[in-house]
């Protein structure tokens, strides 16, 4: 039996937008010629997958159906939500649809995760696809490569050799935590879940009886109409607000680990965003669009919708001007060097991988105090983009000061 892939597409991904209303979600942000929804896509093409399902809300319908068709993905199914309810609506309304099998596989992805080696990730589902019974759920991890605040963690314990048992969660830990739990072999928690329609069915009846009844009137009174499922409003309403951590991972102890040793990224942060350009920036470079100024160059890498990124070189002993911006802010992730980071009216060096936020209309310098050239990949937030919107208060190199 072929697992079928069911691909949760409702997030808004407010957290890359906090102060902006019109923006868009990230799942269909275009990085370059690609999305993530469209990666996904692209992964779940392969034969292990049968046709995918995707859950989404309303409102993100036309942009679903236009990446389907991109992705020449012509046999899927569509469960739409009238309103958001978070993950575990979505995961147990989906798995309710009645003609998928009471013992079928199904595997959740996130429309907005970054995945690579794609073999590798695809043997591992292979493999423990043996070890799937009627109430057990499998998570995937992900071997850190920093010790990261964005995500949450797991630890295991190995039980016959087979299987790695999840003995213990931690919700995003402050740095020192993190580098406590990679020490003691604790993995990032990816939100991925492998699991059966009965178990999905048997933990909601279990842990949540009340929004399993909510969501099974839900799917019962759904109307369904070119390869969609409506979702029944007044019963969908009813359905109280949870994450699937929340719902049934904190209360089951029936979870083992799928643990991968991959290139993953929900591209939650800019921080996180700007390390995937860093990382794939020979394919973002293009020399005309390199510009050279006094205390370096910078290159244009990416113009998105309402951002820009750039690779920003400051050579031994150069100093930007002493600056603000009206109609941006920035990110800055130090790749190479020890800047001397000025905001305002405070001064601190800063090392690799260090991030930095610039708020809109907050005095900002770069200054390279060291022999070698400081790297920074920036991104620019905001609807105007442009090196006139540069107020200058100080600069060494005799520029016009506004």
């Amino acid at each position: 039996m072929k697992i079928i892939p069911v691909i949760l597409c409702g997030g808004g991904g407010t957290r890359l937008w906090p102060k902006s209303k019109k923006h868009e979600a990230k799942q269909f942000i275009n990085f370059g010629g690609w999305t993530l929804l469209e990666k996904t896509l692209q992964r779940v093409k392969s034969n292990i997958y049968d046709k995918p399902i995707i859950s989404t809300n309303k409102i993100y319908l036309k942009k679903v159906i236009q990446h389907l068709r991109k992705a020449k993905i012509s046999k899927y199914r569509i469960v739409l939500e009238p309103e958001k309810r978070n993950t575990a609506a979505a995961i147990l309304t989906t798995a309710l649809i009645k003609d998928i099998p009471i013992h079928q596989p199904l595997i959740f992805f996130s429309a907005d995760h970054l995945i690579e080696k794609t073999n590798i990730f695809n043997k591992a589902i292979q493999k423990n696809k043996l070890y799937l019974n009627d109430n057990n759920i499998f998570i995937f991890g992900i071997k850190p490569t920093l010790p990261s605040t964005e995500y949450g963690y797991f630890i295991t314990k190995n039980i016959n050799g087979k299987i790695n048992r999840v003995i213990k969660f931690i919700e995003k830990p402050k740095e020192t935590i993190a580098k406590k739990v990679i020490k003691q072999k604790g993995y990032w928690n990816s939100g991925m879940f492998f699991l059966k329609k009965i178990s999905v069915i048997n933990n909601f009846k279990k842990f949540q009886p009340t929004i399993y009844k909510h969501c099974l009137n839900a799917v019962n009174n759904s109307k369904y109409y070119k390869n969609i499922y409506y979702l029944n409003k007044h019963s969908f309403i009813k359905i109280k607000s949870k994450s699937f951590d929340h719902a049934i991972l904190e209360k089951t102890k029936n979870i083992n680990a799928i643990k991968l040793n991959i290139s993953w990224s929900d591209l939650g942060s800019w921080k996180e965003i700007l390390e995937m350009y860093s990382r794939n920036i020979k394919k973002y470079y293009k020399k005309k669009n390199i510009f050279y100024r006094p205390w370096g160059k910078y290159t244009n890498l990416f113009k998105g919708k309402d951002f820009l990124i750039k690779e920003l070189v400051v050579n031994p002993k150069g100093m930007l001007s002493l600056q603000k911006h009206f109609h941006r802010s920035e990110h800055w992730l130090v790749k190479q060097g020890n800047p001397k980071i000025t905001i305002n009216k405070k001064s601190f060096i800063k090392k690799p991988n260090d991030h930095i936020y610039i708020p809109s209309k907050t005095k900002h310098r770069i200054q390279n105090l060291k022999k070698k050239p400081v790297k920074i990949i920036e991104a620019q937030i905001g609807s105007i983009l442009k090196e006139t919107d540069i107020v200058r208060y100080n600069d060494i190199y005799g520029r016009t000061v506004k």
